[in-house]
Order: structure tokens, then C-alpha cells, then sequence
């Protein structure tokens, strides 16, 4: 199984740019592929980059969608692992934040000494955190969930469906409301982290008034290198949910996520224009995506 990958719909065909700005502010992280092709209605440019050990996959295309911050990336600085982490947090807040809408101001809280949540110009979020070295150990980057509107209270709920749907998955750590907290009610979660498909997650429940939830502009795709994955997994996410176009679904929490083929990335790397163009054609058919009928494509059969 392959590590799952974010996916970022960037506006105004910004995803290459966007992609630069932040393989600029971590070690561990670079640009690995970048490439466009025509589609009905304009053009699709596509970027895959690494963010300090974490794939992302960047696409802007004809549309635009407005990216929400209810799906942010928690950035850990930890000082045991780099004895400059307090002065990091505030380097590379100050590069997220700037032209960007700061949500929580980098302060101390009760759970941190120092931390900050902050969409950037390009809309997309992130909550920055000086790590307690005490703690146990996570990624330096962490997709972090948060359930508002009419999914609020149902972070928990959330997580034991993921944990069921990967057969790699573990929960890691739960912190529940001990008492009600305003329109938080008491059981509901602060904070909790959960491991399925070679990344960790994180999720938080929210009842206050929140203009946003999820949607499709930042998504959670999971490359499949077999059919009876692309089919346990479409089966699994999309119960009770939402199935859509080219493998993308929304499960009962409204969460997006991207059931995909290896096939389809492997001929947009490697394939001739003729072979993009006839893959391409057999994808935009698709609901829940074909391996087989994507290969023929590719091989011209």
C-alpha cells in the first residue's frame, strides 16, 4: 500500500507557484513532478511535491474552488528532534501568514507554548505547534479534520469508521471535552490522532458557528495499485456517502477523498501526449475508477 496523499485544488492555475512557496519552508521537501494537459474547457496543470516527508498532489484547472479550512496541515516543530524549533515556528509563520488570514494568532495556549492557525494566500490552512518533546512522536506534518455544522460531535465517531475501512490503521491519541464547553458538549473531542494508510491524521470537533465544512477543493486521495483495492475502498468510504466523478467521493461525514489507480499517475508521468490524451478521454467516463479500462487506454487497445 502507498502512502495517502493530499490534494489541493489551487485557483487561477497557481498550483506549481503554490508548490514552490512551501517546498521552500521545510527541510525534507522538494518538487517531483509537474505537467499540464488540455481537458474540456481549458487546460489541467498538475504538481506533486513533498513537504517535509509528506506527498501532496496540486491541480488547478478551468474552475476554481474555494479550499476550507476545515481540512488544515498541522506542522509539528518538535525541539527534540531540532533544537531551533521555537525559532522555526516563528520564521516560517511569519512567510504562511503574510497576505494570508491569521485564525488563531501564534501565542501561547493552554495545550501549547506556542502555537498559531493560519489559512495562506493561497487559502490553503495550517496550524503551526511547538511540539511537547514529551509526548509521543508524529510526522512534522499531520492532516488535521475538523467536524463543524451538522457533523459536529462526530470526530470520534469519524475516526472508528476510517480505522474500520484501512486494514493498516491504529488510534493513537484521544482527548474527549471532560464537561461541556459552550456548544461543545462534554465527550466531544479537542484533539485525537489516528494512523491509516501509512499516515497519521488528526481530528477535533467543533459546535461553535463556523462559515465552512468540507469539500471537494482539499481532498484525501489513496493511490491503489490493484482493482480489489480501488473496490474495497470505494465500497468502504462511500457507504451512506456520496459517490461522484473519476474515483472522488464523499463519505457520511462529508469528507472528500480520491480512490485512485497508480495506472492513471504513472501515464501522466511517463506516457506520450497520444497515450495522456486517450487515458484522460476513458477517466472522465468513470465513476468509480477502472484499472483495467485505464490500461487498455494507456496501451492504445
Amino acid at each position: 500500500m502507498l502512502p495517502m496523499k493530499p490534494h489541493i485544488w489551487f485557483d487561477q492555475y497557481k498550483a506549481r507557484e503554490a508548490a514552490e512557496f512551501y517546498t521552500s519552508l521545510l527541510p525534507d521537501s522538494s518538487i517531483s513532478y509537474d505537467n499540464h494537459f488540455p481537458m474540456s474547457g481549458g487546460e489541467c496543470k498538475v504538481v506533486e511535491f513533498t513537504l517535509a516527508g509528506q506527498p501532496f498532489f496540486g491541480i488547478s484547472a478551468g474552475h476554481s474552488m474555494k479550499i476550507s479550512p476545515s481540512i488544515s496541515f498541522m506542522i509539528n516543530f518538535d525541539p527534540s528532534r531540532n533544537p531551533d524549533a521555537a525559532a522555526r515556528i516563528d520564521e516560517v509563520w511569519s512567510k504562511l501568514s503574510e497576505n494570508g488570514e491569521v485564525m488563531m494568532p501564534l501565542d501561547r495556549y493552554p495545550f501549547s507554548e506556542r502555537y498559531g492557525w493560519v489559512s495562506d494566500k493561497y487559502g490553503v490552512s495550517w496550524q503551526l505547534i511547538l511540539t511537547n518533546p514529551a509526548g509521543e512522536e508524529r510526522p512534522v506534518i499531520v492532516p488535521s479534520l475538523l467536524y463543524t455544522g451538522q457533523v459536529a460531535g462526530k470526530a470520534n465517531e469519524a475516526i472508528d469508521f476510517y480505522c474500520s475501512a484501512f486494514k493498516d490503521s491504529k488510534r493513537g491519541t484521544t482527548a474527549p471535552r471532560p464537561e461541556d464547553m459552550g456548544p461543545d458538549k462534554a465527550g466531544t473531542l479537542m484533539f485525537a490522532d489516528f494512523y491509516i494508510d501509512q499516515t497519521w491524521l488528526a481530528a477535533m470537533d467543533s459546535a461553535h458557528a463556523h462559515n465552512f465544512g468540507f469539500n471537494e477543493a482539499v481532498s484525501l486521495l489513496i493511490p491503489c495499485e490493484t482493482q480489489e483495492e480501488i473496490d474495497h475502498y470505494w465500497s468502504a468510504l462511500s457507504a451512506d456517502g456520496e459517490p461522484g466523478q473519476c474515483g472522488w467521493l464523499k463519505d457520511k461525514y462529508g469528507v472528500s477523498w480520491q480512490v485512485a489507480s497508480t495506472v492513471m499517475f504513472d501515464a501522466l508521468k511517463n506516457g506520450s501526449p497520444e497515450q495522456i490524451a486517450r487515458i484522460t478521454e476513458a477517466f472522465m467516463t468513470m465513476t468509480k475508477v477502472d484499472v483495467a479500462t485505464l490500461q487498455r487506454a494507456y496501451d492504445g487497445h
